[in-house]
Parts: structure tokens; sequence; C-alpha cells
């Protein structure tokens, strides 16, 4: 192992010795030296089906000085898995003009809207573990509050903080302090701080919404086979939907489109209805930015068009 790879190795074992999970990074870059969804083998760690970053994300000391032995990569730290929430305060590119309501306020950057937003709630931000990064910006690690599924923002857009202030948690990652681009050096402020737990305030401004109330199904006040039959395969696939594990929540909506789109197919549902019934369960999940309502419209109609292929009839039903 070369001295730069040796370097890098040591500082993802230190990452993992907080209890953050890591993975490499392609050398000079911010991308995952991992293999994506459409080249997966399914062989080793996929052999179940592919595991991106985020799932193979690890704190074990042997397997991080196996991946780090094979070449000289960046650091990765997933930040859903590691408990954290990283406020990545970003800096304006040359000549580019803050929104008029950060202007007003002297703003230029990702910490002068973090500031604002500290003299609004009147408020002392911690002191947290810190990494600047190449191009001027930081990088603020908080520990998120146990049971707050927190999710990636940026920006203004939905629970983001405002202009230049991105935020990593769940489904996201930072390139850790050692890490290297063509940009310079992500260097920590103190090797030693500990990340601070997340302000109540903050916790509370990123938070998601609650989820909306999901019915539990149509009820079918028919009190024929076809009725029955409809009413527990309705309330079955939203079941599977609403209750989804995190990792598969897409993967059982599609499960459950293929199951109304045979039903659909052999004329016991009409294919409005089934969209209904789907888009409803899965609400809860958008809410919470698990996927987007395009995402799951995408996959609700590959669901139907799939199951359409079986029709299944409910004289054919057992």
């Amino acid at each position: 192992m070369s001295a730069a790879g040796e370097e890098l190795c040591r500082v993802a074992l230190g990452l993992a010795g907080r209890g953050w999970p890591v993975f490499p990074l392609r050398a000079g870059t911010k991308r995952p030296a991992l293999h994506g969804h459409s080249t997966c083998q399914r062989i080793g760690p996929c052999v179940a089906g592919h595991c991106g970053w985020e799932q193979r994300a690890t704190t074990d000391p042997d397997r991080i000085r196996a991946a780090w032995s094979a070449g000289v990569f960046n650091v990765g730290v997933a930040t859903g898995p590691a408990g954290l929430v990283v406020l990545d305060l970003d800096t304006a590119e040359p000549g580019e003009v803050p929104p008029p309501r950060w202007a007003a306020r002297g703003v230029v950057g990702g910490a002068g809207v973090l500031a604002v937003l500290l003299a609004d709630a009147g408020c002392v931000l911690p002191a947290t573990y810190e990494v600047a990064t190449p191009s001027g910006g930081r990088h603020l690690y908080f520990r998120v509050p146990a049971g707050l599924g927190l999710r990636n923002t940026a920006g203004e857009t939905g629970r983001g903080l405002g202009w230049k202030v991105d935020t990593r948690a769940g489904g996201g990652y930072v390139v850790a302090a050692g890490s290297a681009t063509p940009s310079g050096v992500y260097r920590a402020a103190d090797d030693h701080a500990q990340a601070a737990a997340l302000p109540g305030w903050l916790a509370d401004r990123l938070a998601p919404p609650p989820p909306p109330a999901v019915p539990a199904g149509p009820i079918r006040t028919g009190a024929g086979r076809r009725d029955r039959y409809l009413d527990v395969a309705l309330r079955a696939e939203t079941a599977r939907v609403t209750g989804a594990p995190k990792s598969q929540r897409n993967a059982c909506l599609y499960v459950a489109a293929v199951a109304l789109g045979q039903l659909v197919a052999g004329g016991a549902l009409p294919e409005g209805e089934a969209w209904q019934v789907l888009r409803s369960a899965c609400a809860g999940h958008v809410a919470l930015g698990a996927y987007s309502a395009a995402q799951a419209d995408k996959t609700i109609a590959s669901g139907l068009r799939a199951g359409a292929k079986r029709p299944r009839r409910i004289e054919d039903a057992a």
C-alpha cells in the first residue's frame, strides 16, 4: 500500500472508530468507487440483490483495510447509517448573486444564511466536528436524535434551510477530511472534536412532516365473493406498501402494483381504482422523501404493466 493509500486507510479507520460507516470514493473525486445498479453482477455482497454505497458502508476494520489496500481511495461517510446530519455551507460562485431575500440581509453564502437563521432563532450553534472544503465551504457534523428520520435537503427546496445550505442525512454522504480533489484537500478544523447533538430548533426545521393518514383500503359493501376477495386483496397490498422496510419501499410498491395489475387485467378491478389505492398507500413515503411522487408513479406504472401480462380473475383466485 502506498503512503497516500495508508494515510487514507488510517482516516477511514479513524472515522469508523467513531461509529461512522465509511466507503471508498474514486481517487481524486467525490464519486463512490463502487459499481452501480446497471453493472451489478449479483455476486459477493450483492448476491441477494444490488447493494449501493449506503448499504455497503462499514465500520468493520478488516473490510476497510481490504478495500483501501486495493488502491488510493478518498473516504466517504454515509451520514444516515452514521446517525449524522451534516450542514453543507457552500460559497457563491464568482459573479453569483444571492436571492433578494438573502441579499437584503447581507448574505453572501451558506455561512451567512446560517448566521441569519441563528439570529432569527435567538440561538448559538454548539461547537462541533467541522471540515473545511476545498471550495471554502464548511461541513458541520451533528448527531441526529434517536428516532428522527432526517433526509437530505437542498437549498430552499422543501424542508431546506436556505440558499447555499444543503444537508446530508439519510440517503446522503459527505467527503471526509483527508480526502483530496483537484480543487484541494478536505481538512478537519480539529481532528479530536466530537459531533454535537443537533440543536432542537434545527431538528424541528429539518424534521419531515408527519405522513398523511393512509386508509386501510377500500371497504366493499357487497356480500359477493368478488367484493370479499377484492377487499382482502386491496387491504393486503396497501399494508405491503405502508409497512415496507426502509430499504424496500420502492420494491414493495412495485410488487403491490404487479398484484393489482393482475386483477386489472383480469377485469376484476378498474385501473383507476388500482392507481388510487397505490398512490394513497405510498403517500406517506412520498411525504417522508423516500421517493418523489413522480418516481412512485413510474414504479406503479411499471408494476401494473408487468401484472397485466399475467391476468388474474376472481374465479381463478384460491
